[in-house]
């Protein structure tokens, strides 16, 4: 397995294009984010590449929607001097890589992955044969290849995504990182890092390679991981060779994942503008108050004085988000013994909720107010990002003896 030099791990993660966004966007993806841009070099970008596969008829909304949605990405606390904020189709060389491993990706790893039949069955009304559909999971691999993530926050269903990408980065370095003089430069990498470690690295490998001990290998990792002394180039050459192969050009990244969102919608049901239940981050007060106080509650109660079961009801499962034990205990008893009426369980709840919008309203109205900062922001992460993507393009054309010499 390709290792990553945690010198130079990056997590990667994008949305689509959506426009303002809504309660369960901020405790399904933000808030990870918002932990991420602290641990890692993150890379957070607008994939308006990607909304095309499903709505390419009509991409007029894509530009809005993306300014809408990195506003609240702002409002919500990513921070552009903690992480890169860029726009996927401002960055050229993500399409020039998906069409170079699109050459080497056999049809089937596209066919097999889950979300490819699954989307087509739920999105029925919309012509999803075509061949930006079947292959926006290896535009995905591009997207994170491009910048050697090492980390990849994903749910659960989005797991076949990384997996994929991790094949498609395997079958490349096996193609194409044979280069010429591989184990003469290895064994020049060796000696930068010094007698004693050159010394240990040929045990360690030793006992990888002869006896498959896995321990070994994560210690010559860890130890490859601390040499300053060599470039990155090197570094990637003594892990191909370390684990018995060639230079690794796409390091493999691994699936980061994520705690399922608890964020449910009005109804009880999954959070989505589709079912027209959602609380978005820049609602006003008043909206938000009358959206949480007309919410339904137990269909079984239709009295105050009749008791409830907090169990079908969609209020508690937002106590489950923004609740303390107190607060949880002191609903289900009232519930359940009709101590408390639906209006009174759902106050907390319109309080935690305000509470929680008031910075990030009034940071998403500072923006509003600065649409050059925005604009500034997102140039700024592009060029960032085309930097990054530059170099790994150059790597990948000379591997692949695409450089008129």
């Amino acid at each position: 397995m390709a290792s990553v030099s945690a010198q130079n791990a990056r997590v990667l993660s994008g949305m689509r294009p959506t426009g303002r966004l809504h309660l369960g966007h901020f405790h399904g993806v933000l808030k990870n984010w918002l932990e991420l841009q602290h641990e890692y070099e993150c890379f957070f970008f607008v994939a308006d590449w990607h909304a095309l596969t499903t709505h390419y008829e009509d991409p007029t909304i894509i530009p809005d929607s993306s300014r809408e949605m990195v506003i609240d990405w702002l409002a919500a606390g990513i921070n552009p001097g903690s992480a890169t904020i860029f726009v996927q189709s401002r960055v050229p060389e993500h399409a020039e890589l998906h069409l170079l491993l699109s050459m080497i990706t056999p049809l089937g790893w596209l066919e097999r992955v889950p979300s490819y039949k699954d989307q087509q069955e739920k999105l029925k009304e919309l012509d999803l044969s075509t061949y930006g559909f079947l292959g926006y999971p290896l535009l995905q691999s591009a997207d994170i290849l491009m910048y050697k993530a090492g980390q990849v926050p994903v749910g659960e269903d989005q797991v076949a995504h990384v997996e994929l990408t991790r094949e498609v980065a395997r079958r490349f370095n096996h193609i194409y990182g044979r280069e010429a003089g591989f184990e003469e430069k290895a064994e020049e990498a060796k000696k930068k890092m010094g007698k004693k470690n050159a010394k240990l690295f040929d045990s360690l490998k030793r006992r990888y390679q002869e006896q498959g001990d896995q321990e070994a290998l994560q210690v010559a990792r860890a130890l490859l991981d601390g040499q300053g002394n060599i470039t990155l180039s090197d570094r990637e050459r003594l892990f191909g060779y370390l684990e018995g192969g060639g230079r690794i050009i796409l390091p493999e990244p691994q699936a980061l994942l994520t705690k399922a969102s608890k964020m449910p919608g009005l109804d009880g049901q999954k959070m989505s503008k589709s079912y027209n239940n959602t609380i978005a981050l820049r609602d006003e007060p008043a909206v938000v108050e009358k959206a949480l106080r007309t919410m339904p509650t137990d269909p079984a109660r239709v009295r105050r004085t009749d008791p409830g079961n907090p169990d079908k009801c969609p209020v508690w499962q937002f106590h489950q988000v923004y609740s303390n034990d107190e607060v949880r205990e002191w609903a289900q008893q009232g519930c359940r013994s009709a101590g408390i009426g639906c209006i009174e369980c759902k106050q907390p709840i319109i309080d935690a909720v305000l509470a929680e919008l008031v910075p990030i309203q009034q940071r998403a109205k500072e923006y509003e107010a600065q649409p050059d900062l925005v604009r500034s922001i997102l140039n700024e992460g592009c060029d960032k990002a085309r930097d990054v993507a530059r170099e790994t393009i150059d790597e990948v054309r000379h591997a692949m003896s695409l450089v008129m010499v």
